[in-house]
């Protein structure tokens, strides 16, 4: 089997479709650009260094770790609050809190943002990666949607908070659990680690 034929028939399995035998590359061009794509983004200079640097790869790891923790421990905290717990604190004092979420969510974007320059094939090939994009983006928009809402409005500061916010601070719990859960996954799920190894 050539590489031309393995290459073919793993992103078959990437993308979810039945193998053909004898197909050519040129047969199905989406697939062909894409992998030459992340072939040539893993082959510059800046995907080379952070992925064989260890300083650079193991600290931007860690800050993504670090970001994430801050971006997710401040939706938990107001979900909580929003299913009331603590009652004491103020709902509408959650909002202070929002300038760290934000802070964390840059450093989780940009550090987000180098790891998949280091590894495009590992992420960009993986359906585990859209999952988590995918919560962590449903999860910011009901974040959004509760920021507008329930967190502005000073009469749910003591009392209970609208049962729409609650159901909406659940489905953000579970969102950011299966973002979590996803991105750990990443490192045990992938088909392809490098474009350049088919």
């Amino acid at each position: 089997m050539n590489r031309r034929s393995v290459q073919l028939r793993i992103l078959h399995e990437t993308a979810g479709i039945a193998p053909a035998e004898n197909v050519p590359v040129d047969a199905i061009p989406w697939l062909r650009n894409r992998m030459e794509y992340l072939l040539w983004l893993e082959e510059t200079p800046f995907s080379t260094w952070m992925r064989e640097s260890g300083p650079a790869f193991f600290s931007t790891l860690t800050l993504h770790a670090v970001g994430m923790g801050f971006v997710v421990g401040v939706h938990v905290a107001t979900n909580l609050r929003i299913l009331g717990v603590a009652p004491g604190v103020p709902l509408s004092l959650m909002r202070r809190f929002f300038p760290v979420l934000w802070v964390g969510l840059v450093v989780v974007s940009v550090s987000g943002a180098l790891l998949l320059v280091a590894y495009p094939a590992k992420a960009l090939t993986n359906p585990v990666f859209y999952l988590k994009l995918g919560a962590v983006l449903a999860a910011l928009f009901i974040t959004r949607i509760l920021a507008n809402g329930v967190l502005q409005d000073t009469r749910y500061d003591a009392g209970r908070a609208p049962k729409r916010a609650r159901l909406l601070a659940v489905l953000s719990l579970v969102l950011w659990a299966g973002a979590i859960t996803s991105g750990r996954l990443l490192a045990y799920t992938y088909n392809i680690l490098m474009a350049s190894h088919l």
